[in-house]
């Protein structure tokens, strides 16, 4: 328990300081094995280089620059005019903001995220883009402060490596997805060939590498949640036998 905190605050930390990193004006990174240096808006890897210049524009620059993620879950996700949709660590809000313009004024967004800085950050963009249907919740993924059966589609940004109980992430993903509801995200996925200590020797955990999951792990853990039609897709290369994935699943 005790290391699990130690790796929660070490997250808490980075992603606080990356928030203030761009409210300061400047333009931050912290995936992967680089931490938080900056990051340019073409980097193939993280960052908001992986949406494109339609997705980009009409955005508030914050949102733009504070994107951290390896992927760009709205792509994928089929999210439909009049849904709810729930965004795992939200960051900035890029992913939220995308998916409530996709869901349109009788839809909503929700973005939930344990930081207070991004939080902070996130609502501001908010604002910026006058996006009415997009709200940003306190809490963590492991406890989501959602009722049962609320929500059409999750989604999320190389955020669920980072949780230090992936397990209660599917089962409260689970929990608050409404029958035929849809489980859409981009994460970091090993190689089933590394071990634990393997993902560790290629990057830290707050740099979204050592807490990955391989890829039977993460197809395992869908299922035992109950989720069916699981599909876990490599899309880049982030390490040496670690990629960005999109993943798929269904709450029958």
């Amino acid at each position: 328990m005790v290391q699990s905190n130690d790796l929660r605050e070490q997250v808490r930390t980075r992603y606080a300081a990356a928030a203030q990193a761009v409210a300061a004006g400047n333009s931050t990174g912290c995936c992967g094995t680089g931490g938080c240096d900056p990051l340019e808006i073409t980097d193939p890897v993280y960052g908001s280089g992986l949406y494109g210049p339609a997705e980009r524009r009409g955005l508030p620059a914050d949102a733009v620059t504070a994107s951290l993620g390896c992927g760009n879950p709205v792509a994928v996700a089929e999210i439909r005019e009049g849904e709810t949709v729930l965004d795992l660590g939200s960051g900035g809000g890029i992913d939220v903001l995308l998916s409530a313009r996709r869901v349109g004024p009788g839809g909503k967004a929700y973005g939930l995220d344990m930081t207070d800085e991004m939080l902070a950050l996130a609502r501001a963009n908010a604002a910026k883009a006058g996006a009415d249907n997009a709200e940003f919740l306190r809490g963590t993924i492991e406890d989501i402060p959602l009722p049962d059966d609320s929500i059409d589609v999750v989604i999320s940004n190389c955020v669920i490596n980072l949780s230090v109980d992936k397990t209660a992430v599917f089962a409260e993903t689970f929990r608050v997805l409404r029958a035929g509801g849809r489980f859409g995200v981009s994460d970091v996925v090993a190689e089933d060939r590394l071990s634990p200590q393997e993902r560790a020797a290629r990057g830290d955990h707050a740099g979204c590498i050592a807490g990955a999951l391989s890829t039977s792990e993460y197809h395992e853990g869908l299922a035992a949640a109950g989720f069916i039609d699981i599909e876990i897709t490599p899309t880049h290369q982030v390490a040496d036998g670690m990629h960005s994935a999109v993943i798929k699943a269904l709450k029958a």
